[in-house]
């Protein structure tokens, strides 16, 4: 050692001469960040990132550039360098284009890894899949017959022709697993010693419970009911979730040693506080069990029924009465289930009431089509003036005609009545499907103005100390199922992180997303038809409970897997780019900069070359000329310069190695080695898990 003494952030440094900040600071452990640095190539210095403030120099450094000198003092985190280095960030993403994850996992409320379990399908790894999908949801075959899927809304291959069957591609993998002689148990981590309280056996409460357990802590759920399962069980007919799938999904729960207790109401059979004192945290997954009201005349009468309530009484074969002649209010899921159960309890007139037009109707469109088949009227632009009675029991109900005036907060355009236009219809059970409400009875905690229980946004919180909350039962009320399970999983790791003596809150992470694509970026993909399910005729299946669609065959889903387009970056997860900017917690739209579209310009032989992607940080250019025979250069000048290739005097298979180098390097996923299938997937798979 030359014994040139060097304090970096307060920290001692003995180094060699000729050394830079940045390799002194790599050999002490102290990190400085930087894009356009690696050891294989000549410094350059481009992408200003590593700027450090050194005492008595009134500009900021590139630690990557800059030699130490005796008795240099560096700052690596100060308040000057940070915020320098926030902005080189914010001007290297604002023409930074691509897509960090998928857009189905973005728009999943759970953030499963669709696109790494859709791909491992496409590979046969089954049990892979299996175990990613159990990452973010334990109870994968009733979420994927149930869920309305809203990846599949986000999915770009509908641009080519249909998004991909992502739902039914998460049951196909469950139900292989649960046919299986030992269905996928993951590892647990040591017994912790720690004891938290559940409330609640739905899709949140079931949830919690899995992951607490996989990290050792002990749980314990409180369900009022007589068996688990929530909503699942108590709010999804049978003909879409056969309860004996639901059973073996609860089972698997249980073996990881999950104490579900049922009939067991808080604040009536146990205290509330009783918990707070027996256990180190409560989680409460109270759900959302109540009808909202119709709020018109006469639905107090004998023959108006709750939607969940109606839905609850079939699924425990409990006496209905509901004569001949029903009608369902409201559009959305709870409504279809409502009106085909009706269907199949022998109404011989079945009627769905809806205010707006069929295009404004929440639910899924199949279970619209699939209820039509099996005999349901449809009644639209109606809504209840009052329920007509006769001795007290349901007579019929007057409607209003409405009509479609200007768009309300949710974007549809609002009912507005007709003046003078009402009709009557001759019933003997009305139906209210409108909406849920909670019942917080027996739970001390702080309410919203909408009854929810409060929980912080961040943490899930209630206002009593060790005590969080999730699911339908807090903030803005009933979502779907995996929106639940969502909060479940991000509460999961809160309340590890509490129970480990730090709670840490629940961030938004910055991702860059791509929204500019049109179907004219996809018109060259073969055009492939989208799987269809079996699915019972109507005339039969409108007879009763059996499952209406069946498991798509193994042929079915490797062949539907293979249509995934790989939207997300394959190298997402070890992108210094991405992984600054979160850190950074940068903000390039302030810039109001307009990025580049550059997308498929190169295509590098044995590498996937993505010039949007590209911050010009010059690591390839510089890595190809010295390791190579200078294949890769920058064309342009400004805002216009690009990395492009130069095989003019040579063949693009003659670079393998050196364009195989480059990728190696690439900082921001620009380049990527190509692979064979769909293993950037299964390198997805890899990254994604945080």
């Amino acid at each position: 050692m030359s014994g040139i003494n060097v304090t970096i952030d307060e920290k001692n440094c003995v180094a060699n001469s000729g050394e830079t900040i940045l390799s002194v600071a790599k050999r002490y452990d102290i990190e400085i960040p930087t894009l356009c640095f690696h050891p294989s190539v000549s410094v350059y210095g481009a992408c200003g990132i590593c700027l450090v403030e050194v005492e008595g120099n009134k500009k900021l450094l590139r630690a990557c550039a800059t030699e130490v000198w005796e008795g240099m003092k560096v700052h690596t985190k100060s308040e000057r360098a940070e915020k320098a280095r926030k902005l080189a960030l914010e001007l290297l993403f604002s023409d930074h284009t691509g897509d960090c994850l998928p857009p189905c996992m973005n728009a999943c409320p759970a953030h499963t890894h669709c696109q790494g379990y859709v791909g491992l399908i496409a590979d046969g790894e089954y049990d892979a899949a299996l175990a990613l999908i159990k990452e973010q949801i334990p109870l994968p075959a009733s979420i994927g017959r149930v869920c309305p899927h809203p990846c599949e809304s986000a999915c770009r291959r509908k641009l080519a022709e249909e998004a991909i069957s992502i739902a039914a591609l998460k049951s196909f993998a469950a139900d292989w697993d649960l046919g299986r002689e030992e269905s996928y148990l993951p590892e647990k981590q040591p017994p912790t010693g720690k004891r938290v309280a559940i409330v609640g056996a739905g899709p949140a409460g079931l949830t919690m419970a899995y992951y607490l357990a996989i990290k050792g802590h002990s749980a314990d759920i409180y369900e009022a009911m007589p068996q688990a399962g929530g909503m699942l069980r108590y709010g999804i007919p049978e003909y879409r979730l056969p309860k004996a799938v639901l059973d073996r999904e609860i089972a698997l729960i249980e073996k990881l040693g999950v104490k579900i207790r049922c009939n067991v109401k808080i604040g009536k059979d146990i205290a509330f506080e009783s918990l707070e004192k027996e256990y180190d945290a409560v989680y409460l997954a109270i759900g959302a069990w109540q009808s909202a009201p119709l709020r018109c005349e006469g639905e107090q009468a004998e023959g108006v029924l709750g939607g969940i309530d109606f839905l609850r009484r079939a699924v425990q074969d409990q006496p209905t009465s509901m004569g001949r002649r029903v009608a369902v209010i409201g559009g959305g899921n709870t409504a279809m289930d409502a009106c085909r159960t009706a269907i199949r309890l022998g109404a011989e007139k079945v009627y769905v009431l809806y205010r707006r037009t069929r295009s404004e109707m929440p639910a899924e469109d199949i279970e619209i089509v699939e209820a039509m088949e099996e005999g349901v009227e449809f009644k639209f632009l109606v809504a209840p003036i009052r329920i007509l009675t006769e001795n007290g029991h349901v007579a019929g109900i007057e409607l209003q005609q409405m009509e479609l005036g200007e768009p309300d907060d949710s974007g549809r355009r609002r009912p507005v009545p007709v003046e003078g236009k009402t009709e009557t219809l001759a019933l003997d059970t009305v139906i209210a499907a409108i909406g849920q409400k909670v019942v917080a009875e027996g739970l001390p905690v702080k309410l919203t103005d909408w009854n929810t229980i409060a929980a912080d946004a961040h943490t899930y919180l209630t206002d009593r100390k060790g005590v969080f909350a999730g699911g339908d039962g807090i903030n803005r009320g009933p979502g779907i199922a995996v929106e639940s399970i969502g909060h479940a999983r991000e509460c999961a790791d809160i309340i590890d992180s509490y129970l480990n003596g730090d709670l840490i809150p629940r961030t938004e992470q910055y991702l860059v997303k791509r929204d500019d694509l049109t179907a004219a970026d996809f018109a060259d993909r073969e055009k492939l038809p989208r799987v269809r399910r079996n699915v019972i005729p109507p005339e039969i299946r409108r007879t009763n409970f059996e499952e209406v669609a069946s498991t798509i065959t193994e042929e079915q889903a490797k062949a539907e897997a293979a249509r995934c387009l790989e939207c997300g970056c394959a190298d997402y997860g070890e992108c210094d780019l991405i992984k600054y900017g979160q850190r950074f917690d940068v903000r390039p739209d302030r810039f109001g900069a307009e990025p580049h579209r550059r997308n498929g310009a190169d295509d590098m032989v044995n590498v996937h070359h993505n010039p949007d992607k590209c911050v010009l940080c010059g690591l390839c250019v510089r890595y190809s000329d010295e390791h190579g025979d200078g294949s890769l250069g920058l064309i342009g000048r400004g805002f216009d310069t690009q990395v492009r290739p130069d095989y003019s005097l040579s063949k693009p298979e003659d670079h393998l190695e050196e364009l195989k180098g480059c990728a190696e390097i690439c900082p921001t996923g620009a380049l990527i080695e190509k692979t064979t299938g769909k293993k950037v997937n299964t390198v997805m798979r890899r990254q994604f898990v945080k």
